[in-house]
């Protein structure tokens, strides 16, 4: 794919592996990019693609220097660029300061009270539910008091036990959400997780199924809402394994969930990239949603068409004024983290639900990988060596549990 035009900037805000794969996918292009992050370790920072790092916080009650430190960038660039988020907190700051931002920068333009509704999971059931989109049973729970009356009022188990908001309880636990199977672990699971004073935890109907049973769309809406492009695929497995982000993964059409996705974005007025998933409920026939991510998914180079257009390289398109080609999806195309899967492949293999033959015939189809790139090697080896320093700590403890380093270094 050749772009017509590869003269207007990007400046990626968030440099974990969301920002890396930006990178790698406008990189070759010829399109200039600049990082934003406080981590000098973030992974995107290490691309040879990467034409200039900027240190700066990006945690919410920072976002005025962030706002300043967008406005020197724009002074550096001398030109108008256009500005891409890669987490919840990022996509938040635009909205809130997008009037401040649209003189100096292009971006998915949403509101602020929109963005809110759908990162937070309370927020995006009530707008899921509003618009006819199916979801599973949740509760709310405010205090300890609310797991005992659960409890004694008969509640179903297994259960999920997720934050409101993600990025909040993953900063301060390392975990976003578990599947607590009887009361005494949902007790024990509550009191490691609740933050009190500060609800932030909620009940989800567990709906049975294996982790090919979690569908991906991954796509870009105009400012008309309209799809320019769009991709469905599954998750193969997880990291963390049942609860996690997709380790392993593979682009499949799924027609249900593009046409129920592309008809909710356009009632809701949604402009941008978006990375939704859905869990196929086989007592019901019915896709639920789980969660909405108004940003680039760390997994959006699983979905990629036959003419090597994915949903970052339609951003840059359509905001550069230039016409998006008709594209179909690459159809089994199979694409990895590979840190995260040799982890979650040892508990799949543990828990006696994954065997070396299948493990090694989950590859076929692999086209790309998170880290490792011919062109771009350096993010491979900085990951490669942190993963083998890991490796040699715990060597003699055996892994028990996830790498959240890794997980925060990606």
């Amino acid at each position: 794919m050749i772009l017509s035009r590869n003269d207007i900037p990007v400046v990626v805000v968030n440099c974990k592996l969301g920002g890396l794969a930006v990178m790698r996918s406008l990189g070759p292009m010829g399109v200039s990019l600049h990082g934003v992050d406080s981590d000098a370790g973030a992974s995107a920072f290490a691309s040879r693609y990467c034409r200039a790092k900027h240190f700066q916080r990006l945690e919410l009650q920072d976002a005025e220097q962030l706002f300043d430190t967008l406005l020197n960038i724009s002074d550096q660039l001398g030109r108008k660029a256009i500005l891409i988020p890669t987490s919840d907190d990022t996509s938040l700051f635009m909205a809130t300061y997008r009037e401040r931002l649209q003189d100096r920068y292009m971006f998915q333009n949403n509101s602020r009270e929109l963005i809110e509704q759908l990162i937070s999971k309370e927020g995006m059931h009530g707008l899921a539910k509003a618009n006819g989109i199916p979801v599973p049973d949740i509760s709310f729970p405010q205090s300890f008091t609310d797991i005992e009356a659960y409890i004694d009022n008969g509640g179903k188990f297994p259960v999920v036990l997720k934050a409101i908001d993600g990025t909040r309880l993953f900063k301060r636990t390392g975990k976003k959400m578990v599947i607590v199977t009887s009361a005494e672990n949902l007790v024990q699971s509550f009191r490691e997780l609740d933050e009190p004073g500060f609800p932030n935890l909620m009940l989800q109907e567990y709906i049975p199924g294996d982790d090919d049973q979690i569908f991906i769309f991954n796509g870009y809406f105009n400012r008309d809402s309209e799809c320019l492009a769009g991709f469905t695929g599954h998750k193969i497995r997880q990291f963390p394994i049942h609860v996690g982000c997709a380790s392993l993964g593979v682009q499949t059409r799924n027609q249900q969930v593009e046409d129920m996705t592309i008809k909710f974005m356009r009632d809701i007025g949604y402009q941008g990239i978006l990375d939704i998933g859905y869990r196929f409920d086989e007592r019901d026939g019915l896709y639920k949603v789980l969660d909405i991510n108004p940003r680039v998914g760390q997994a959006f180079r699983m979905f990629v068409a036959e003419n090597d257009l994915d949903v970052v390289r339609t951003l840059y398109l359509d905001l550069s004024g230039q016409e998006v080609p008709v594209s179909s999806p690459r159809e089994g195309r199979r694409w990895l983290i590979e840190d995260l899967d040799i982890i979650s492949s040892y508990h799949y293999y543990k828990e006696g639900s994954l065997g070396l033959g299948q493990w090694l015939r989950s590859f076929r189809g692999v086209e790309e990988a998170m880290w490792f790139s011919w062109r771009d090697p350096k993010p491979f080896l900085q990951m490669l060596g942190g993963l083998l320093g890991q490796f040699f700590r715990w060597a003699g403890k055996g892994i028990t549990a996830p790498l959240r380093r890794s997980v925060n270094k990606a």
